[in-house]
Protein backbone atom coordinates (compact mmCIF):
# COMPACT_ATOMS: atom_id res chain seq x y z
CA UNK A 1 0.00 0.00 0.00
CA UNK A 2 1.53 3.31 -1.09
CA UNK A 3 -0.73 5.86 0.67
CA UNK A 4 -2.87 6.09 3.79
CA UNK A 5 -5.89 8.38 3.89
CA UNK A 6 -7.10 9.42 7.34
CA UNK A 7 -9.93 11.58 8.67
CA UNK A 8 -10.70 13.10 12.07
CA UNK A 9 -14.07 14.46 13.15
CA UNK A 10 -15.78 15.51 16.37
CA UNK A 11 -19.31 14.47 15.41
CA UNK A 12 -21.15 16.27 18.27
CA UNK A 13 -22.98 13.03 19.19
CA UNK A 14 -24.75 13.01 15.83
CA UNK A 15 -26.59 16.31 16.27
CA UNK A 16 -26.40 19.70 14.61
CA UNK A 17 -25.21 22.75 16.53
CA UNK A 18 -27.64 24.77 18.71
CA UNK A 19 -30.34 26.07 19.10
CA UNK A 20 -30.52 23.55 21.93
CA UNK A 21 -34.28 23.03 22.00
CA UNK A 22 -34.57 22.33 18.28
CA UNK A 23 -31.82 19.75 17.92
CA UNK A 24 -31.63 18.13 14.51
CA UNK A 25 -30.26 14.63 14.31
CA UNK A 26 -27.55 14.46 11.65
CA UNK A 27 -26.20 10.94 11.95
CA UNK A 28 -27.57 9.86 8.54
CA UNK A 29 -26.09 12.89 6.74
CA UNK A 30 -22.89 12.33 8.67
CA UNK A 31 -22.56 8.77 7.40
CA UNK A 32 -22.81 9.98 3.80
CA UNK A 33 -20.17 12.65 4.40
CA UNK A 34 -17.79 10.21 6.08
CA UNK A 35 -18.14 7.77 3.20
CA UNK A 36 -17.32 10.55 0.74
CA UNK A 37 -13.90 10.98 2.39
CA UNK A 38 -12.91 7.48 1.22
CA UNK A 39 -10.60 7.29 4.24
CA UNK A 40 -8.75 4.17 5.31
CA UNK A 41 -8.85 5.10 9.00
CA UNK A 42 -11.30 7.47 10.68
CA UNK A 43 -10.84 9.04 14.13
CA UNK A 44 -14.15 10.09 15.73
CA UNK A 45 -14.90 11.97 18.94
CA UNK A 46 -18.18 12.45 20.85
CA UNK A 47 -19.67 9.20 19.58
CA UNK A 48 -22.74 7.68 21.24
CA UNK A 49 -22.39 4.03 22.07
CA UNK A 50 -25.89 4.06 23.55
CA UNK A 51 -28.59 6.59 24.39
CA UNK A 52 -31.97 5.19 25.39
CA UNK A 53 -33.83 8.52 25.50
CA UNK A 54 -32.72 9.53 22.00
CA UNK A 55 -33.70 6.09 20.70
CA UNK A 56 -37.25 6.67 22.00
CA UNK A 57 -37.50 10.29 20.87
CA UNK A 58 -36.17 10.03 17.29
CA UNK A 59 -37.96 7.55 15.01
CA UNK A 60 -34.94 7.08 12.73
CA UNK A 61 -32.37 6.72 15.53
CA UNK A 62 -29.99 3.92 14.46
CA UNK A 63 -30.60 0.58 16.15
CA UNK A 64 -26.84 -0.07 16.22
CA UNK A 65 -24.29 2.01 18.17
CA UNK A 66 -23.27 5.12 16.25
CA UNK A 67 -19.77 3.86 15.49
CA UNK A 68 -21.15 0.64 14.02
CA UNK A 69 -23.84 2.51 12.05
CA UNK A 70 -21.22 4.88 10.62
CA UNK A 71 -18.82 2.06 9.76
CA UNK A 72 -21.54 0.38 7.66
CA UNK A 73 -19.87 -1.59 4.84
CA UNK A 74 -17.07 0.96 4.34
CA UNK A 75 -14.95 0.04 7.38
CA UNK A 76 -14.80 -3.62 8.35
CA UNK A 77 -13.18 -3.05 11.74
CA UNK A 78 -13.91 -0.56 14.50
CA UNK A 79 -13.09 0.10 18.13
CA UNK A 80 -14.97 2.20 20.67
CA UNK A 81 -13.62 3.69 23.88
CA UNK A 82 -16.44 4.40 26.32
CA UNK A 83 -15.50 7.49 28.32
CA UNK A 84 -18.59 9.22 29.71
CA UNK A 85 -21.35 7.08 31.27
CA UNK A 86 -24.77 8.36 32.39
CA UNK A 87 -28.26 7.01 33.07
CA UNK A 88 -29.40 7.08 29.42
CA UNK A 89 -26.21 5.60 27.96
CA UNK A 90 -22.60 6.54 27.18
CA UNK A 91 -20.31 8.20 24.63
CA UNK A 92 -16.62 8.30 23.80
CA UNK A 93 -14.09 8.01 20.97
CA UNK A 94 -14.10 5.58 18.05
CA UNK A 95 -11.72 4.45 15.31
CA UNK A 96 -13.02 2.95 12.07
CA UNK A 97 -10.59 0.98 9.89
CA UNK A 98 -10.55 -0.73 6.50
CA UNK A 99 -7.78 -2.96 7.82
CA UNK A 100 -7.75 -5.44 10.71
CA UNK A 101 -7.49 -3.94 14.18
CA UNK A 102 -5.05 -6.33 15.82
CA UNK A 103 -5.61 -5.01 19.32
CA UNK A 104 -6.92 -1.92 21.06
CA UNK A 105 -7.12 -0.31 24.47
CA UNK A 106 -8.87 2.72 25.97
CA UNK A 107 -6.85 4.48 28.68
CA UNK A 108 -8.77 6.64 31.15
CA UNK A 109 -7.06 10.04 31.42
CA UNK A 110 -9.86 11.86 33.25
CA UNK A 111 -8.67 14.46 35.74
CA UNK A 112 -11.99 14.81 37.61
CA UNK A 113 -15.39 13.10 37.66
CA UNK A 114 -17.19 15.89 35.79
CA UNK A 115 -15.24 15.49 32.53
CA UNK A 116 -14.44 11.94 31.43
CA UNK A 117 -11.67 11.57 28.86
CA UNK A 118 -9.83 8.65 27.28
CA UNK A 119 -7.08 7.70 24.83
CA UNK A 120 -8.29 5.09 22.32
CA UNK A 121 -5.20 3.30 21.02
CA UNK A 122 -5.46 0.82 18.13
CA UNK A 123 -2.79 -1.32 16.52
CA UNK A 124 -3.74 -1.93 12.88
CA UNK A 125 -2.33 -4.45 10.43
CA UNK A 126 -1.93 -2.77 7.04
CA UNK A 127 -1.26 -5.28 4.22
CA UNK A 128 2.34 -5.16 3.03
CA UNK A 129 3.62 -2.95 5.85
CA UNK A 130 6.50 -4.36 7.91
CA UNK A 131 5.27 -2.69 11.11
CA UNK A 132 1.79 -2.30 12.54
CA UNK A 133 0.15 1.10 12.23
CA UNK A 134 -0.50 2.70 15.63
CA UNK A 135 -3.47 5.06 15.89
CA UNK A 136 -4.52 7.07 18.93
CA UNK A 137 -7.83 8.95 19.01
CA UNK A 138 -8.00 11.73 21.61
CA UNK A 139 -10.44 14.27 23.00
CA UNK A 140 -8.66 16.36 25.61
CA UNK A 141 -10.04 18.48 28.44
CA UNK A 142 -11.25 22.07 28.43
CA UNK A 143 -8.76 23.41 30.99
CA UNK A 144 -5.09 23.97 30.26
CA UNK A 145 -3.69 22.12 33.27
CA UNK A 146 -5.92 19.13 32.47
CA UNK A 147 -4.71 19.00 28.88
CA UNK A 148 -1.10 19.16 30.02
CA UNK A 149 -1.58 16.16 32.30
CA UNK A 150 -3.44 14.27 29.58
CA UNK A 151 -0.75 15.01 27.00
CA UNK A 152 1.87 13.80 29.44
CA UNK A 153 0.00 10.50 29.82
CA UNK A 154 -0.33 10.27 26.04
CA UNK A 155 3.39 10.92 25.58
CA UNK A 156 4.24 8.26 28.19
CA UNK A 157 1.93 5.76 26.52
CA UNK A 158 3.49 6.27 23.11
CA UNK A 159 7.03 6.06 24.49
CA UNK A 160 6.12 2.82 26.26
CA UNK A 161 4.04 1.02 23.63
CA UNK A 162 4.85 2.34 20.15
CA UNK A 163 8.15 1.18 18.59
CA UNK A 164 10.21 4.08 17.21
CA UNK A 165 10.07 2.63 13.68
CA UNK A 166 6.32 2.00 13.69
CA UNK A 167 4.08 4.41 11.74
CA UNK A 168 1.96 6.51 14.11
CA UNK A 169 -1.09 8.78 13.77
CA UNK A 170 -2.50 10.73 16.72
CA UNK A 171 -5.68 12.61 15.88
CA UNK A 172 -8.74 14.17 17.45
CA UNK A 173 -10.07 17.16 19.32
CA UNK A 174 -7.20 18.58 21.37
CA UNK A 175 -9.10 21.67 22.62
CA UNK A 176 -5.68 23.28 22.34
CA UNK A 177 -6.41 26.83 21.20
CA UNK A 178 -3.16 28.01 22.85
CA UNK A 179 -1.13 25.54 20.74
CA UNK A 180 0.73 23.98 23.66
CA UNK A 181 0.63 20.51 22.09
CA UNK A 182 3.51 21.43 19.78
CA UNK A 183 5.94 21.74 22.67
CA UNK A 184 4.34 19.35 25.15
CA UNK A 185 3.60 16.46 22.79
CA UNK A 186 4.83 16.83 19.20
CA UNK A 187 8.44 17.88 19.75
CA UNK A 188 9.27 15.26 22.44
CA UNK A 189 7.84 12.46 20.27
CA UNK A 190 9.11 13.72 16.89
CA UNK A 191 5.52 14.12 15.66
CA UNK A 192 4.46 16.51 12.90
CA UNK A 193 1.07 18.16 12.46
CA UNK A 194 -0.14 17.55 8.91
CA UNK A 195 -1.48 21.06 8.22
CA UNK A 196 1.66 22.68 9.60
CA UNK A 197 3.63 20.57 7.14
CA UNK A 198 1.67 21.52 4.01
CA UNK A 199 -0.03 24.81 4.95
CA UNK A 200 2.38 26.35 7.45
CA UNK A 201 -0.09 26.33 10.36
CA UNK A 202 -2.67 24.03 11.92
CA UNK A 203 -6.19 24.24 10.51
CA UNK A 204 -8.95 26.30 12.11
CA UNK A 205 -11.81 23.94 12.89
CA UNK A 206 -14.20 25.61 15.35
CA UNK A 207 -16.92 26.69 14.92
CA UNK A 208 -17.59 24.79 11.70
CA UNK A 209 -19.54 27.59 9.99
CA UNK A 210 -16.66 30.06 10.17
CA UNK A 211 -13.72 28.53 12.05
CA UNK A 212 -11.70 30.80 14.34
CA UNK A 213 -9.88 28.32 16.59
CA UNK A 214 -7.56 25.43 15.86
CA UNK A 215 -8.90 22.69 18.13
CA UNK A 216 -8.63 19.55 15.97
CA UNK A 217 -5.30 18.11 14.82
CA UNK A 218 -3.70 15.20 13.02
CA UNK A 219 -0.15 14.42 14.19
CA UNK A 220 1.97 11.82 12.39
CA UNK A 221 5.31 10.05 12.62
CA UNK A 222 6.85 7.92 9.90
CA UNK A 223 4.95 9.63 7.10
CA UNK A 224 5.29 12.37 4.53
CA UNK A 225 2.16 14.47 4.14
CA UNK A 226 0.89 14.47 0.56
CA UNK A 227 -2.23 16.59 1.16
CA UNK A 228 -4.46 17.93 3.96
CA UNK A 229 -7.90 19.49 3.85
CA UNK A 230 -10.33 21.05 6.34
CA UNK A 231 -14.05 20.65 5.61
CA UNK A 232 -16.02 23.62 6.91
CA UNK A 233 -18.81 26.00 5.91
CA UNK A 234 -22.59 26.07 5.99
CA UNK A 235 -23.12 22.46 4.88
CA UNK A 236 -20.71 21.13 7.49
CA UNK A 237 -22.11 23.37 10.25
CA UNK A 238 -25.45 21.61 9.76
CA UNK A 239 -23.80 18.35 10.81
CA UNK A 240 -21.48 19.27 13.71
CA UNK A 241 -20.03 22.29 15.48
CA UNK A 242 -16.51 21.15 14.47
CA UNK A 243 -15.02 21.01 10.99
CA UNK A 244 -13.70 17.69 9.72
CA UNK A 245 -10.07 17.04 8.76
CA UNK A 246 -8.69 14.71 6.09
CA UNK A 247 -5.11 13.96 5.05
CA UNK A 248 -3.33 11.69 2.60
CA UNK A 249 -0.07 10.27 3.95
CA UNK A 250 2.91 8.61 2.28
CA UNK A 251 4.86 6.09 4.43
CA UNK A 252 8.57 6.85 4.70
Amino acid sequence: MHTLRVASYNIHKGFASPPLFHRRMTIHDLRLKLHSFNADVVFLQEVHGQHDRHAKRYPNWPSAPQYEFLADTMWSDFAYGRNSVYDAGHHGNAILSRFPIIKWDNQDVSTHRFESRGLLHCEIGVPGWPESLHCVCVHLGLRGHERSRQMEKLRQRIERLVPPAAPLVVAGDFNDWRRHATHELAHPLNLYEVFEQVKGRSARTFPALMPLMSLDRIYVRGFRVFSAHVHHGRVWARISDHAALTATLLPL
